[in-house]
């Protein structure tokens, strides 16, 4: 980001008052979810919609996080894997993201990174259905998930087939082990029907797995309801567990005794301190473990959590709607055809994000960031915006658009600092 200071517009520029900012600030008195934006770390003067990359920090990780390494690692030391609780850090934190994604906090594994566990679930779910040799994946699916995909393929011998994201189930038949899918394209932000999917594919005897990492935390989600067999989802977006934070797995109870997993390490292991030479599986989705759990991530997501305790998850969709329908309002009525809005306008069809299709949206995205308004950018012309419904604001959505509205009529997309494209966003 620019060192300078953020540039906002200082007039209201609308010339209708139900989309000035007066109309933002009422939005936000009225919302369904009061902002919670003052549990958060923001720095002063930020419009942060980039929460769908990297959730901003809560108040009281860092405290927990030095509480961690200097109290019980520095003076605990080895004790606190009983003293402190280590050893029950990935149930802990299994429990309270079950809560967010209808789940019975034993369906839940916490501790590997997003790509492992991605592998660790489709090897086990090709491994339930033997018979079957296909993998069907979304073409445009983040990259990683694909990656896996044809890595899972090569393993096992299998076929990986890429699925129509317009209608995913016409690839599904008798041949097809599983169908792996994202629940919210981190693109255009574009939202699959879980429940219908999962209905089709289970019609023809396949398993299921879904990406979550652009869904939990920023709506309420129901595993169990929808009868998934297997989810993956990140903990670093809009759960706020910080860069690299520990990701987690989802296992239907149905399935705990027959997976087999392809990591079978001391820690998945039924009693893992009798170190046996013998493999015996622990009940449940703990199964799924491999390693030592990463202590200080787990503390970190532990404490990141505790903000959701007292969150309808209800009120956490209906603001990340409201959110997301004011800032394609305010694009429509401001930008035009300037820009094209690529996310469904149909709420029941998109996440808690809003991408804008321009040739020049790398540049406008870091002009935007110069201003203080922090998106980010999808190749090859996506602008990106998050709306972490516990902090953004209307308001904020209103100065964002304000902001994009000067960068085009400027024309500072254009600067030569912003054409070689050199940074994360």
């Amino acid at each position: 980001m620019s060192s300078s200071s953020p540039t906002f517009p200082t007039s209201s520029p609308s010339s209708v008052p139900s989309l000035g900012r007066e109309a933002a600030a009422a939005k936000d008195a009225g919302a369904a979810l009061t902002s919670l934006r003052d549990r958060f770390l923001l720095p002063d003067g930020v419009v942060y919609l980039d929460g769908n990359s990297l959730g901003a920090l809560p108040r009281g990780v860092d405290e927990r996080v030095r509480a961690t390494v200097t109290g019980e690692w520095g003076a605990g030391l080895i004790g606190s894997w009983n003293d402190a609780g280590w050893m029950d850090l990935p149930r802990r934190v299994g429990k309270r993201i079950g809560r967010l994604i209808g789940a019975d906090p034993a369906a839940v594994h916490v501790g590997d990174s997003t790509s492992v566990l991605l592998f660790k679930t489709m090897v086990a779910a090709a491994r339930l259905r033997p018979d079957r040799r296909v993998l069907v994946l979304e073409a445009t699916t983040f990259p990683t998930d694909g990656y896996v995909a044809a890595g899972v393929a090569d393993l096992l011998g299998l076929e990986l087939r890429w699925c129509d994201a317009a209608d995913p189930a016409a690839s599904l038949d008798e041949d097809v082990a599983l169908l792996a899918l994202t629940h919210v394209d981190f693109r255009t932000g574009a939202m699959f029907d879980m429940a219908a999917l999962t209905r089709a594919a289970h019609d023809v005897g396949a398993l299921v797995q879904w990406d979550l990492c652009h869904s939990t935390g920023a709506m309420p989600l129901d595993m169990g309801a929808i009868d998934a067999d297997f989810a993956v989802g990140c903990s670093y977006k809009y759960l706020n567990g910080g860069p690299g934070a520990p990701a987690y797995a989802y296992v239907a109870p149905r399935l705990h005794e027959s997976m087999r997993q392809p990591i079978t390490a001391w820690m998945g292991h039924a009693r893992p301190f009798e170190m046996g030479l013998s493999y015996e599986a622990a009940p449940g989705a703990a199964r799924l473990a491999s390693g030592t759990p990463p202590v200080l991530g787990l503390s970190a997501l532990e404490a990141a959590l505790e903000i959701f305790d007292d969150v309808v998850l209800d009120a956490l969709r209906a603001q990340s709607v409201s959110l997301t329908s004011w800032f394609i309002e305010l694009v429509d009525a401001r930008l035009g055809d300037r820009v094209e809005v690529v996310t469904p306008r149909d709420a029941s069809g998109r996440g808690s994000q809003v991408s804008l299709r321009h040739d020049q949206a790398y540049g406008i995205v870091q002009a935007l960031i110069a201003r203080g308004v922090i998106g980010d950018f999808r190749t090859p012309d996506l602008a990106r915006f998050g709306f972490a419904p516990l902090y953004v604001t209307h308001v904020d959505v209103y100065d964002a658009v304000a902001a994009l509205v000067e960068v085009l009529d400027g024309e500072e997309y254009a600067r030569p600092e912003y054409a070689v494209r050199n940074a994360v966003t």
